[in-house]
């Protein structure tokens, strides 16, 4: 057997409860993939994008959506090195990418030094989109996981005083018709790192070199932060981030002093009957 194989059977064998049930249950409940789907996987080089594509892979083969699916990596201005890497962690998985290049990283660093990652975070969505639309592609998929929604959440309440999530599933603003979905919604970071450790597998982290500068200089920012605290909390209560997804599914509007649809503010006091 090859080693591509034993990596794709580790996903459906000895990480089906963990990984694969998981991906395939959070592609159902959320309606994440249809019949006559174009999808565009989007791979960054990263464990969680490369695990992505292979359940889509399996997914594709044996699941009994019928849909079409295209692997993809953008390359934003990688170093040769990094580039190589991916190329050759894609053939060690036996994932059929498509790569193609842009100068985001440089121009992102040229607008604006001190917003360089929300820059680049932005432009690289847009040219994702832009891909999407060339290929024919009706929808783009992410690697987001589970940690990243708690994360998410956390950063928003914490940092930006608003309660809000990544969700599974968004429409573009944008590009009308193409929509962003997130198949390992309901997958735990810690279970990726398991596969990737079980099957001896190196991925790139972050192959940003801005990103590079700054974490010798700031540390690694306020998602890592946020991280440790989960970690820390979980020690008392170990379903603590399950609790916190939950409560995304569970809000009782009779309880929220206000909320906000459409960017149009809504206080309690409006529906307040003495």
């Amino acid at each position: 057997m090859e080693k591509y194989q034993e990596i794709q059977r580790s996903i459906i064998k000895k990480y089906r409860k963990d990984i694969y049930s998981k991906f395939v249950k959070g592609v159902m409940d959320y309606e994440l993939i249809k019949d006559h789907d174009k999808v565009m996987v989007c791979i960054s080089g990263g464990k969680d994008s490369f695990l992505l594509a292979k359940c889509i892979e399996e997914l594709n083969k044996h699941g009994k959506i019928n849909f079409d699916a295209r692997y993809v990596v953008m390359n934003p201005g990688y170093s040769e090195k990094v580039k190589e890497h991916i190329l050759k962690v894609a053939k060690e998985l036996n994932v059929k990418i498509e790569m193609f290049d842009s100068d985001i990283f440089n121009v992102s660093q040229k607008m604006d030094p001190k917003k360089a990652c929300y820059m680049c975070a932005r432009m690289r969505r847009g040219c994702l989109y832009s891909k999407a639309v060339e290929l024919g592609c009706n929808k783009i998929a992410l690697g987001h996981h589970f940690d990243d929604v708690i994360e998410t959440t956390l950063l928003s309440m914490f940092y930006a005083s608003e309660v809000k999530t990544m969700m599974p599933k968004l429409h573009s603003d944008n590009f009308p018709g193409i929509q962003l979905i997130r198949p390992l919604y309901l997958v735990k970071e810690e279970s990726i790192i398991s596969w990737m450790n079980y099957n001896n597998l190196e991925f790139i982290n972050c192959a940003c070199p801005f990103t590079e500068k700054s974490l010798a200089k700031d540390g690694d920012g306020k998602r890592t932060e946020i991280k440790n605290l989960i970690k820390e909390l979980k020690k008392i209560n170990k379903n603590i981030d399950y609790n916190i997804f939950k409560a995304l599914d569970n809000v009782n509007l009779d309880c929220i002093l206000g909320t906000k649809k459409g960017g149009v503010y809504k206080s309690f006091k409006e529906n307040y009957e003495e």
